[in-house]
């Protein structure tokens, strides 16, 4: 709870002081790949995923996300896995952020599998949201964090842009 606390409180003072100027940070053509580590997930495995989303629009980004979260023996065999299709609104350009800071919220649809026997297995199609933002720290690299669905409800990670 306190690194949640402690994630929140960077996040605050991150998004209200990088409204400096206008450059954007996301536009037309851009390819982000996410890596991230899943942060208190509640089930005491390690989670981590990965997404991968194309620039359409200076706004709209769509691709694909998964997640996987090693349950081990606790809940049965196998872990949790997850594999959709996503689409974000990038909303720096609104917010007037700056070109460092990619702001953006947005929804997925997928497949999701647990195949535990420890309290029972679940698997069906998967409706969920997300909101994020990404800190660039160079041009083609940047640190992420999310808050959504997959293998944990925050998520830190490394982005690229190519």
């Amino acid at each position: 709870m306190k690194k949640l606390l402690s994630f929140s409180f960077f996040l605050a003072v991150l998004l209200t002081t990088s409204f400096n100027g206008f450059s954007q940070a996301f536009k037309q053509g851009d390819n982000l790949l996410n890596a991230t580590i899943g942060v208190g997930n509640g089930f005491g495995g390690l989670g981590f995923g990965g997404s991968f989303e194309h620039g359409f629009t200076d706004v709209i980004s769509a691709g694909g996300s998964f997640d996987y979260l090693g349950l081990g023996s606790m809940y049965g065999t196998g872990g949790l896995l997850y594999i959709g299709a996503r689409g974000s609104y990038h909303f720096g350009e609104l917010l007037k952020a700056s070109d460092k800071l990619d702001p953006y919220a947005g929804l997925g649809l997928g497949y999701l599998s647990w195949p535990g026997t420890g309290i029972g297995g679940l698997s069906g199609v998967f409706f969920g949201g997300h909101v994020g933002a990404r800190y660039w720290f160079a041009e083609k690299l940047g640190g992420v964090a999310e808050v959504g669905f997959g293998s944990a409800a925050l998520k830190l990670g490394v982005a690229f842009k190519f």
